[in-house]
């Protein structure tokens, strides 16, 4: 099981409290664990990624392990950290203004 812990405001949307869990059969990447959530919390949908391209939106940040994976390829292999559900993959939203 894959652990992701998302912002407050994606919490209520999802109407989950803390940290979600979703199952993620094979390859463990960005794109597979963004499927099972959305998968599994279907009112997700559009709010991380844009529903037609697929693309991270604008204000939302992935991170695992300390490192920001949002500019990594979707498809790329996420650390075996969050593989094997040591460690969270985190949806952050991103800060902007001054």
């Amino acid at each position: 099981m894959i652990r992701v812990v998302l912002p407050a405001h994606l919490r209520t949307i999802a109407h989950v409290d803390g940290e979600v869990t979703v199952d993620v059969p094979g390859e463990v990447t960005q794109r597979s664990v963004l499927d099972a959530l959305e998968a599994a919390y279907p009112t997700l949908q559009g709010t991380i990624r844009d529903r037609g391209t697929q693309k991270r939106r604008a204000f939302v940040r992935f991170f695992a392990c300390e490192e920001d994976l949002s500019h990594e390829p979707p498809d790329a292999p996420l650390p075996e950290e969050v593989a094997t559900g040591r460690e969270p993959f985190l949806v952050i939203g991103a800060m902007a203004g001054g």
